[in-house]
């Protein structure tokens, strides 16, 4: 194991947490920001992680790709409830996405938004980040609609609206995310 690996992939984590924190306060869940991805350091986590450090995307992706699975990811879901994969169930039955309550959304978002800035660094914007979802959802996701209905909905907000959305102090950003996700909430239950 490489000593680069080591002290790459712990910036990498520190340089996430970091955004995670900076768009949580943005969104007024702050709280939420100071205890995102805890796990991460847990040795489970860390040490598959770094064996898969490349510093330009995911060690989980590469880990999946090398061996079709990833301890560390398996450990993290279940963990972070960030994460829609968390929120399955019905297994026996094929599965089925859950709804995720809004604060766990919000935080997806967040989350997101920060995997683009470490990943991309220099090369971040709301449109690459937008680019990336949509490219994401071109598969199928195991995500309950209304959550990607609100994350698609605050992408393309945070794109054809940066300056009002940036304009706003964190409680209207918050209200702002609030009503994107009841608006979310609405289609579903027409869709249905």
């Amino acid at each position: 194991m490489k000593i680069k690996n080591i002290f790459g992939h712990l910036k990498t984590i520190l340089v996430h947490k970091w955004w995670v924190f900076y768009y949580c306060c943005k969104f007024g869940i702050p709280h939420r920001g100071v205890f995102h991805d805890m796990s991460k350091f847990s040795p489970t986590e860390f040490w598959e992680s770094v064996k898969y450090y490349s510093g330009t995307r995911s060690p989980i992706d590469a880990s999946k790709e090398a061996n079709g699975w990833s301890k560390a990811w398996l450990h993290h879901r279940g963990r972070n409830l960030h994460h829609y994969e968390a929120w399955q169930d019905n297994f026996d039955k094929g599965g089925e996405p859950l709804c995720m309550p809004f604060a766990y959304n919000l935080e997806m978002l967040c989350d997101y938004l920060a995997a683009g800035r470490a990943y991309m660094k220099k090369n971040f914007s709301y449109a690459a980040e937008y680019d990336w979802w949509k490219n994401k959802c071109k598969n199928p996701l195991a995500m309950h609609p209304v959550n990607k209905t609100f994350i698609d909905g605050m992408l393309y907000a945070l794109v054809t609206d940066i300056e009002t959305v940036i304009k706003c102090n964190k409680y209207s950003l918050y209200e702002f995310a609030k009503f994107k996700y009841k608006q979310a909430k609405e289609i579903e239950k027409y869709d249905a």
